[in-house]
């Protein structure tokens, strides 16, 4: 069984975790437009993840006998001054995200509740890999400076992070 206050406090990052997905997926429609077609599919398998993640603490709540609530979502921004200040507002969006997972890490210590202490190892974990992903592709965007064939730099970047995760994930599969 889950106290009240947790199942709240839950069904608020249920929230966080939609509107990363609705977040990501509004930037994946931007950098499409702009014709970035690496940095659009890496938003938009940021969106899945992050819907995913929504989804799974969606059922724990279910599983231990609390309420899930379906969030009402706030329409996330349409246009980005520059793919530099999108990336940046990922990486801030995914430390507010990491700060949200603490706070209720916090609240387990103080309910004594271990079961959701340990459900939430996995997103501490996945915290640690978003954040050291978004500190990776902007340092590399650092990097490639503001030459005139900046954005065709950046996207091969992101597309590399695309390789790379389809790699992981065929592995995961295989394994």
């Amino acid at each position: 069984m889950i106290s009240k206050k947790m199942e709240a406090t839950l069904n608020k990052q249920i929230e966080l975790e939609a509107y990363a997905s609705f977040l990501y997926l509004s930037m994946a429609s931007w950098a499409d437009q702009q014709g970035l077609e690496g940095a659009a599919k890496f938003m938009l398998r940021q969106s899945s993840e992050e819907r995913d993640h929504m989804l799974r603490i969606f059922h724990y709540i279910n599983e231990v006998d609390g309420h899930a609530i379906t969030p009402a979502i706030k329409q996330p921004p349409k246009t980005f001054k520059s793919i530099n200040v999108m990336l940046e507002e990922v990486y801030k969006h995914e430390q507010k995200v990491t700060k949200a997972i603490h706070k209720i890490v916090e609240l387990c210590y103080k309910e004594d509740d271990y079961t959701t202490l340990n459900f939430l190892q996995w997103y501490i974990d996945e915290q640690r890999e978003e954040e050291a992903t978004m500190r990776s592709i902007l340092d590399k965007v650092k990097l490639i400076g503001e030459g005139g064939q900046k954005l065709y730099y950046i996207d091969m970047e992101m597309e590399k992070f695309n390789a790379m995760a389809a790699a992981e994930a065929a592995a995961e599969a295989d394994a």
